[in-house]
């Protein structure tokens, strides 16, 4: 962190002349940038500008933002601009990107820039009915909705850069390998339409491309796929960390607690809003186009999601049940951030193995129940149980065990009681 300069007062700031940077102190790393003197047309000489810049340390990486021009803008303005873009920093964010994304978006109101959020949807419209399925088209839909426009969704599509695309695939790439290789390439999709359609200037290259590019940064899908799992806790050792997760603060250990719960995947559970709950019927719906089968799908809610739901606070302006500090949705990694911090061996998405290793060690419950609860297609006989009614009383029985041996400590070797399949 820069160190903290003498602060100035704004007579001492006034008479600061020498061009180069000069610390004023009150914030660290604000600096007043004074540039040389020039001589214009008529060949006199003019001083040069005073402008106020924040350098600062974001992602590893040294940034220079500037804060307005002095004396437009006052002493008191930089360090209330800086203070304010510190507050930015601290929370994850870069405050050059966000003020990026913020112009983009104001001209992308005006018309006048093209969004990659908007960029996507144009291509989505204009390849409608050219998908294989109504699943192929909504893994389009959940992979950008869920991992790319958090990141990029705001930035004009000529702004966007490789680490731009990085930042999107490398949380994911480990994890879920082949569904981030599918979404690489549908950015890099989207983005030579947008070329193709005259919102991208040449000279280009799409910062999305494999072959020679990102194929140099990130690792081959191929070989990822062999050795990457998703990591789960042993069936024995959910009990005690079920009993630390409650204890836990924050919306992301909610929401974690949540999802193990109802079985869920993180996105289903990041995406949830108030208005698929149903609190009384005790059933969360949730709609086919947040589902990676592309179909809708009922979680039977037990008595303690419904207790974890009726305790959330309520954020104004925000319809999601899990919301991001600002109201928005959470982002993807806060979950794994829960898991981290809690030092487990563990990735959210491995739950659903924990819970599918439950059933299939611990109950009478047949696959085909577990299965229609983790929302898997897998044959002609999970078909036929959604068409004859999605198994959802069934499923509601197993939900109610599943969150009965999850809610104490049990010892190695504890099993719970097998019950029939009717």
């Amino acid at each position: 962190m820069a160190r903290v300069a003498k602060e100035l007062g704004p007579l001492a700031v006034s008479r600061i002349t020498a061009p180069g940077l000069h610390a004023v102190g009150g914030v660290s790393g604000l600096y007043l940038q004074v540039l040389p003197a020039r001589v214009d047309a008529s060949g006199e000489t003019v001083p040069g500008g005073r402008s106020w810049v924040l350098r600062a340390t974001v992602g590893g990486k040294r940034r220079d933002m500037g804060l307005g021009g002095f004396p437009s803008v006052t002493l008191a303005g930089a360090r209330e601009r800086a203070r304010d873009a510190r507050e930015k920093i601290d929370k994850g964010f870069d405050p050059i990107e966000v003020r990026k994304a913020a112009k983009a978006a104001l001209l992308a109101g005006a018309g006048r820039v093209l969004t990659f959020k908007q960029a996507a949807k144009d291509y989505l419209a204009a390849h409608e009915g050219t998908w294989k399925n109504s699943r192929h088209q909504a893994g389009w839909v959940h992979t950008l909705e869920t991992y790319a426009y958090p990141v990029i969704g705001d930035i004009a599509v000529g702004d966007i850069e490789t680490e731009h695309v990085l930042k999107v695939l490398r949380p994911i790439w480990p994890e879920i390998t082949e569904s981030a290789s599918r979404l690489r390439g549908r950015i890099e999709n989207i983005l030579d339409s947008a070329k193709a359609g005259g919102a991208i200037k040449a000279p280009w290259e799409n910062p999305a491309r494999w072959r020679g590019h990102l194929d140099k940064l990130l690792g081959a899908p191929r070989k990822l796929k062999r050795v990457v799992h998703h990591k789960a806790l042993p069936v024995d050792e959910i009990g005690d960390f079920m009993v630390r997760l409650r204890k836990a603060e924050g919306m992301g250990a909610r929401a974690l607690e949540f999802a193990i719960l109802t079985a869920a995947r993180s996105g289903e559970v990041r995406g949830a809003t108030w208005a698929e709950i149903d609190l009384q019927a005790k059933i969360w719906t949730i709609p086919g186009d947040r589902m990676k089968a592309g179909r809708e799908h009922r979680v039977p809610l037990t008595d303690a999601a419904i207790t974890l739901l009726e305790a959330l606070p309520r954020v104004a302006g925000s319809d999601y049940v899990f919301p991001a500090v600002r109201g928005g949705q959470l982002s993807d990694m806060t979950l794994s951030a829960v898991c981290r911090r809690m030092e487990i061996p563990a990735v959210p998405h491995g739950f659903r193995s924990t819970f599918k290793d439950w059933v299939s060690e611990r109950t009478g419950y047949p696959n085909e129940v577990s299965e229609a609860a983790l929302a898997h297609l897998v044959g002609d006989r999970v078909e036929a149980a959604y068409r004859r009614g999605d198994l959802f009383d069934k499923r509601r029985r197993m939900m109610g065990d599943w969150a009965t041996f999850v809610a104490q400590p049990s010892p190695k070797g504890n099993v719970t009681p097998m019950r029939g399949r009717a």
